[in-house]
This record gives C-alpha cells, sequence and structure tokens, in this order.
C-alpha cells in the first residue's frame, strides 16, 4: 500500500544515513500516516492521513 496522504499527498522523502566515516546507505523519512474515519460527501469512509493535516483540521473526523 502507497504510504501518501489522502489529503495532502505527502510522500516518502530519500537520502542518506550517514556515518562517522561518511559510509553513505540509502534511507527514507516517511510521513506519520493514521488511519481515520472521515465524513467524505455525508459519507463515512477510513482515510490515510498524516498527522498534521489532522491536527489542521483539514479531517472531519466521524464519532
Amino acid at each position: 500500500m502507497a504510504k501518501i496522504c489522502d489529503i495532502c499527498g505527502k510522500k516518502p522523502l530519500t537520502g542518506h544515513n550517514v556515518s562517522h566515516a561518511k559510509n553513505r546507505t540509502p534511507r527514507r523519512w516517511l510521513p506519520n500516516l493514521q488511519e481515520v474515519k472521515a465524513s467524505i460527501n455525508g459519507r463515512s469512509k477510513r482515510i490515510r492521513a498524516c498527522s498534521s493535516c489532522i491536527r489542521a483540521g483539514k479531517v472531519k473526523k466521524v464519532a
């Protein structure tokens, strides 16, 4: 399953781990995705939203 926020489209970023000896190995920074039940067009749907979208109030949660 893709690690993409359904609200803002935030995706994983890539880069390198860099050791003290300057050895570089690939790594990924993943978005903090949470599965939440949200109200979309009057219906409840389970979406994957990043925590920053949830905190900003871009997701209307369903009880």
